[in-house]
Parts: C-alpha cells; sequence; structure tokens
C-alpha cells in the first residue's frame, strides 16, 4: 500500500510517498517539479532509515526536499 500527499513550496511542487516494505516499516520517496518553465520532475533519493509510520516516512520525504530545493533549486 502507497499514501502521498502533494506539497507546494515557493514554487516547487513537492510529490512525498510512503510505501510499506517491511511489517510494520515504510520508505519515503519524494519527486520535485518545478513550477514554472522548464519544469522537469526530478526523483530525489530519501534514506530509508527506520520509519514506522506513513506520516514519518512522508516528514523525511518532505525535509529532504526542503534540503534539496534550498541547496540546488
Amino acid at each position: 500500500m502507497e499514501t502521498t500527499r502533494v506539497f507546494q513550496w515557493q514554487n516547487y511542487e513537492l510529490k512525498c510517498t510512503a510505501k510499506q516494505v517491511d511489517a510494520g516499516r515504510f520508505a519515503p520517496s519524494l519527486v520535485i517539479s518545478k513550477q514554472v518553465w522548464p519544469s522537469r520532475p526530478r526523483q530525489i533519493d530519501v534514506p530509508r532509515g527506520e520509519h514506522l509510520s506513513e506520516d514519518t516516512a512522508i516528514d523525511a520525504a518532505y525535509s529532504q526536499g526542503l534540503v534539496w530545493i534550498r541547496d540546488y533549486g
């Protein structure tokens, strides 16, 4: 099962997903799209970690997205 939340931050869209990988553990994933031209979605690596809920996995993806925007956006 997979849960996805989409966030807007400045002119970026962050699509944060939590996917169940083991019993009781979730893996975060992140796709960032710039909302101005050129907008090319980018899959950003998020450390897997020990996320015991979908919310903590999505929070980890969101935090990694903000770091990526700060450093490379």
